[in-house]
């Protein structure tokens, strides 16, 4: 897979083509909004039934980017799951998955809106932020403050015909897309994520990371 490289309040990052975050100088893998144990929550409240594997699906792909890397440190951005209910049900296979990841490095749960809370099987630890540097590690970016690296959103990006996830970045906000499967997108078009960044670059994930301009308007013919 191809990334991404960009510097970002003075921190040189990669946007990796599976939409991790890869902090090379710290050794640090970021990811958001895994989602862990969709299908479930999904099904528990009578909503559409989907294959329930995608905590195997996700973690195969975390699992990927961590052996290939061999980060010291990762990092959740938040919406490591479905929803509470979704943690006391997480199946064993995949609770020792994570269990066998976190082992001889540092691992840690920003809480989101899913799931604000810890458990105690969980391996690392829960935080409600992180400071990287100059940068603070959040769920939702802050319009109000910054610079902030974050999830929540699930951006993606229009290329080729396709909606691909994608990494948007601006001058004070760094938004990661949603790591987990079955997870779905907003438009970076989108009023939410254009009052965040107005004009930035989107990265587009895939087989190779893509950077695209957003947010300014067509050059006009002359």
């Amino acid at each position: 897979m191809s990334g991404h490289a960009f510097t970002f309040h003075g921190l040189r990052l990669e946007a990796r083509a599976s939409g991790a975050l890869w902090w090379p100088d710290g050794r640090w893998l970021v990811v958001a909004d895994l989602h862990f144990g969709k299908s479930e929550r999904l099904a528990r409240r009578g909503g559409p039934l989907l294959p329930p594997y995608e905590g195997l699906a996700t973690l195969e792909r975390l699992g990927s980017e961590i052996a290939t890397l061999r980060p010291e440190t990762v990092v959740s951005l938040g919406d490591g799951f479905d929803d509470m209910a979704t943690i006391q049900a997480l199946d064993p296979a995949v609770l020792a998955e994570l269990q066998r990841m976190a082992t001889m490095r540092d691992w840690f749960w920003i809480s989101g809106n899913h799931d604000p809370l810890g458990h105690a099987e969980l391996p690392g630890r829960m935080l409600d932020e992180l400071p990287l540097a100059s940068v603070i590690l959040r769920h939702q970016a802050d319009p109000q403050a910054g610079p902030d690296i974050s999830g929540h959103f699930h951006p993606v990006v229009r290329l080729a015909g396709e909606r691909r996830r994608a990494f948007l970045l601006g001058h004070d906000h760094l938004i990661l897309p949603a790591f987990g499967a079955y997870t779905g997108g907003l438009s970076c078009e989108g009023a939410s994520l254009r009052r965040l960044i107005p004009k930035g670059i989107a990265i587009a994930c895939g087989r190779r990371a893509v950077a695209l301009p957003i947010g300014f308007a067509p050059a006009k013919g002359r």
